[in-house]
C-alpha cells in the first residue's frame, strides 16, 4: 500500500513553494479539485469495466490518464495553459442532459465542482510534481481508498485554522456522537441541510454500513444520505469525501437551503433524521428570510435553519444538531422559534459544551440539541460536558476526543440527576418565556458561595492595604 501520509506531506511542501497559493484554504481547495478529478477518473474506469452501457461524461482528452497520468507528460507553461484554458473552462461548462442515468448524474457533479473552484497554482512544473505524487495512489484499491478516507479527515481538519473556512468543519467526535445517539436505520432518509465537508454524512454512511447484509442494502445507502451545501469549496470537499466512502453519486445538492419558501417543502420532502451544525452568527443572504412566515423572519441564520429543520422532519423524525447559546435565549423571533420547537417536538436532551470546542474559528459556547418531532416537550434533560481534568481549553493539539462522550452515553440510557445533569419541566421553561439557557444549578450555587467568600476576603485584604497605605502617608506628612 502506498505511503499515503508521506505523499500528502510531499504535496504540501511542493505547494508551499508555489507563489499562487496563499494560506490553508487555497491549498486545500487546490488539492481538493485535483483529488476529486483523480478519484472520479479512477471510479470512471471501474464503472466502464463493470457496466457496458456506462460512458464517462468527461471528454477523453480531459480524463486524468490523458493529461495527468503520465509522469513524463506535459509540464511547465504547456501544462499551466492546459489547466487554465482547457480543463477548467470545459468542465465548468460540461453539458448535462435531462435524463436520470448514472453518467448524467456524474456529469452534473463534475460541472458543479469546477464551476465554483479554482486553479491557484502558477507554476506548471509544480503542478506536474503534485500530479505525479497523486499518481502513486490507486483509488480503485479498496485498502488505499479507505486508508485515504481516514487521512482525508485530517486534511479537512486543517480548515479549522483557515479563517472563515473553519465553519465548514465539525469536529469528528461531535459528528460521530450525534450520529450514534440518533441511530439512523437502513431505509431512512437522513439529511444535513448545511453539510459543509460532509462529516455528518460520512458518519451516517459508516453507521449504516454496519447494518447492511447485502450488496443491495449497501447500494441503497447512497440515495438516502442527503446533503445541501451552498459554498463551492465545502461542496467539492464533501463530494470527494462521500466518493471516498464508496458513494458513486453523492446525493449532495449545490444550493442554499434557505432559498425556497417553507411551503414548497411538502410531505415527500420530509426526512427521518437530521444531523447538522447549521451556520450561526451569519447574516441571511438574498432576503431569504422572506421565504419564512412573517412571525419567524430574522437575519440570524441559525434561527431560520432551526425552523426549517423542524418543518423538514417527518412525524417521529429525530434530529441532533449544534446550536450556540444565543439561540437558546432572547426575545421576539428567537422566543417564537423556541416555542415552536417545544410545542411541535420533544426536546429531550441538551448537552452543554465548553466554549473552546470549535476553536480557533469560533469561541462561542455551543450546545447539542436532540429532539423528536410529533409530540410536545414535557421536560428537558441537560448534561454539562466539562473539559478533561487539568485542561483549560480545547485546541488544535488537544481537541475534543470521542472517548470523552463515554460518560454521557452511559448516562443517556439510565438518566439520573447529578452534579453534571439536571432536568427542567416544561412549565418552568414557559415561565421563563421559553428561555432554554439554563445553567447547571449545582455549579451555580457553588460559584455563588465561593465568589461571595472570595469577594469578602478580597475586600478585607483591600481595606487592610488601604489602612496601611493611609498610615504611611500620615507618617510621611508628619
Amino acid at each position: 500500500m502506498a505511503n499515503l501520509k508521506g505523499i500528502i506531506d510531499s504535496i504540501r511542501k511542493i505547494m508551499w513553494q508555489d507563489t499562487g497559493l496563499n494560506g490553508d484554504a487555497q491549498r486545500i481547495e487546490q488539492l481538493g479539485w485535483m483529488l476529486f478529478l483523480k478519484i472520479f477518473s479512477d471510479k470512471d474506469k471501474e464503472l466502464e469495466v463493470l457496466n457496458d452501457e456506462y460512458v464517462s461524461p468527461i471528454p477523453d482528452e480531459l480524463h486524468w490518464e490523458a493529461w495527468a497520468g503520465d509522469d513524463e507528460g506535459m509540464t511547465g507553461d504547456e501544462l499551466q495553459q492546459f489547466v487554465d484554458q482547457k480543463l477548467f473552462p470545459t468542465l465548468k461548462n460540461l453539458k448535462v442532459g435531462m435524463s436520470d442515468d448514472l453518467a448524467n448524474k456524474r456529469a452534473l457533479i463534475v460541472r458543479e465542482v469546477f464551476e465554483g473552484n479554482n486553479n491557484y497554482m502558477k507554476s506548471g512544473i509544480n503542478i506536474r510534481k503534485v500530479l505525479n505524487k497523486l499518481n502513486e495512489i490507486d483509488f480503485n484499491i479498496a485498502k488505499d481508498r479507505h486508508a485515504f478516507g481516514e487521512l482525508y479527515e485530517t486534511i479537512l481538519k486543517e480548515l479549522q485554522s483557515a479563517g472563515k473556512s473553519g465553519e465548514f468543519y465539525t469536529p469528528r467526535a461531535i459528528t460521530e456522537f450525534i450520529c450514534e445517539m440518533i441511530n439512523p436505520q437502513l431505509g431512512e432518509k437522513i439529511l444535513d441541510p448545511s453539510c459543509g465537508t460532509g462529516g455528518y454524512l460520512t458518519a451516517a454512511i459508516e453507521h449504516l454500513k454496519t447494518q447492511a447484509n447485502s450488496v443491495e442494502e449497501r447500494e441503497s445507502i447512497a440515495k438516502n444520505i442527503i446533503g445541501w451545501e451552498y459554498k463551492p469549496l465545502p461542496y467539492l470537499l464533501a463530494t470527494t469525501n462521500l466518493i471516498l466512502h464508496d458513494m458513486e453519486v453523492p446525493n449532495i445538492s449545490f444550493r442554499d437551503s434557505l432559498d425556497q419558501p417553507l411551503s414548497n417543502y411538502t410531505e415527500k420532502n420530509r426526512v427521518n433524521a437530521i444531523l447538522a451544525n447549521p451556520p450561526f452568527g451569519g447574516i441571511v443572504a438574498n432576503n431569504n428570510e422572506n421565504n419564512f412566515p412573517q412571525n419567524y423572519r430574522t437575519k440570524e441564520s441559525a434561527d431560520l435553519f432551526l425552523v426549517l429543520m423542524i418543518h423538514l422532519l417527518k412525524n417521529g423524525g429525530r434530529a441532533g444538531i449544534v446550536l450556540p447559546d444565543g439561540s437558546l435565549t432572547g426575545d421576539g423571533v428567537k422566543q417564537r422559534v423556541r416555542q415552536r420547537l417545544l410545542e411541535e417536538c420533544n426536546l429531550h436532551t441538551i448537552i452543554r459544551l465548553p466554549n473552546s470546542v470549535f476553536q480557533p474559528y469560533a469561541t462561542v459556547a455551543t450546545n447539542l440539541l436532540f429532539f423528536t418531532k410529533g409530540r410536545p416537550s414535557k421536560e428537558v434533560w441537560y448534561y454539562e460536558h466539562r473539559l478533561p481534568e487539568g485542561q483549560k481549553a480545547y485546541s488544535k493539539t488537544r481537541p475534543l476526543g470521542i472517548q470523552e462522550f463515554d460518560p454521557i452515553k452511559a448516562w443517556w440510557k439510565d438518566r439520573k440527576e447529578s452534579e453534571l445533569s439536571w432536568k427542567v419541566d416544561i412549565q418552568t421553561i414557559i415561565d421563563r418565556n421559553y428561555d432554554l439557557d439554563i445553567k447547571n444549578p449545582t455549579k451555580q450555587e457553588e460559584e455563588i458561595i465561593q465568589s461571595s467568600a472570595e469577594l469578602m476576603e478580597m475586600l478585607d485584604q483591600s481595606f487592610n492595604k488601604s489602612h496601611d497605605l493611609l498610615m504611611k502617608l500620615k507618617e510621611a506628612v508628619q
